[in-house]
């Protein structure tokens, strides 16, 4: 038997490898501390990203839509592409031009990596399907969506291509719809994929179509309504301003105002509606606006059309909630049926855009 002597091997003091040892030790703890800081949601993607390799790459919506799926080339995160992102990068938008919803929408997106995927699932506690976890997210942020994928599509405006996509758009694959995930940027989205996953932050492949639930922009100076503006008179000042703090274009808000009651502060309709902004008295109260108030009345009008604006993303439907409410237009998934509420959508379009 050969000595190791023999042979030319030599070993360090003990002491030494001891000491080495807990050197190491020590860099690792830094090193997870580290990462730990950086990262709250680190762990949860290790923990999905280190099953991904065992998963199909094709996200189903539900197993009854399998047979009719096409693959939308979607590529899970592994452990180690997700290790190569600066620290919590694949969920913090990047863009200085991202809206504050959009970063809320893809860090609340986060919040639920791990969760199993569930059929049906709506809930971080029994699971979530592709859809009830986007319902899930926006609810988190004040905005309600339908419930399935093909129905949360027709909400929003369409997004020309992925260059052109911001973090929380919602990407849909299919034709019909049969996925949707929630974009994050840099080519990844984070969804509910299939049955035996978890949800977990995928590259986006190549979307059928890619839609934004956001607020539109405030009318840009230079665009007011000079029709309108003349009609608000001494008031305009007031709609400008409530416009502006709560988000939504003063054109639109002008409109409202001219269908609902002429620009009159003391209009009442027939239904008991009151004032400029012909708010019911319920909604008024549970929302602290006084109707008998013009300046009140603007200010809390401004705040539910930025709330269904959110919530349902056009200017039409958002016109459709205030005068048919929120159920109606979630119930028929666009403008009801009503010949009230279509012709006043068509209204408030043609006074918006400088109609009479």
């Amino acid at each position: 038997m050969t000595s190791l002597g023999s042979v030319g091997v030599s070993f360090a003091p003990l002491s030494t490898i001891m000491n080495e040892m807990n050197s190491f030790s020590s860099m690792g703890q830094q090193l997870a501390q580290q990462v730990s800081s950086q990262a709250p949601t680190f762990a949860k993607l290790l923990s999905e990203a280190s099953g991904a390799g065992t998963q199909s790459q094709t996200p189903l919506s539900s197993p009854a839509t399998v047979a009719t799926i096409s693959t939308p080339n979607i590529v899970p995160t592994t452990v180690s592409n997700a290790l190569n992102q600066p620290s919590n990068s694949a969920f913090l938008p990047t863009s200085s031009s991202t809206s504050n919803i959009g970063a809320n929408i893809v860090a609340d997106a986060a919040s639920y990596i791990g969760v199993p995927y569930q059929w049906g699932g709506t809930s971080p506690t029994t699971g979530f399907d592709c859809s009830g976890l986007v319902q899930k997210v926006f609810a988190d942020q004040g905005i309600t969506l339908p419930r399935t994928a093909a129905e949360q599509q027709a909400v929003g405006t369409p997004v020309a291509s992925v260059a052109d996509a911001q973090p929380g758009d919602l990407v849909f694959y299919g034709s019909p719809v049969t996925h949707v995930g929630i974009y994050i940027g840099n080519g990844k989205m984070i969804n509910a994929p299939e049955a035996g996953a978890v949800v977990r932050v995928d590259q986006i492949g190549t979307p059928s179509s890619i839609v934004r639930v956001a607020t539109p922009s405030v009318a840009a100076p230079g665009s007011l309504n000079t029709t309108l503006a003349n009609e608000a008179g001494p008031y305009l000042p007031v709609f400008e301003d409530a416009a502006a703090k709560s988000g939504v274009n003063v054109n639109f808000l002008l409109a409202i105002a001219k269908v609902e009651s002429n620009f009159n502060p003391s209009a009442v309709s027939s239904a008991g509606a009151q004032g400029m902004m012909q708010i019911m008295p319920s909604t008024a109260a549970t929302n602290g606006i006084s109707t008998t108030d013009p300046v009140s009345s603007i200010y809390g009008a401004a705040q539910l059309l930025s709330q269904k604006l959110h919530a349902f993303g056009s200017y039409d439907l958002a016109a459709a909630a205030y005068n048919a409410g929120d159920g109606a237009v979630t119930t028929y998934g666009g403008v009801p049926p009503y010949p009230e509420t279509v012709n006043y959508v068509k209204a408030v379009n043609s006074a918006m855009n400088g109609g009479n």
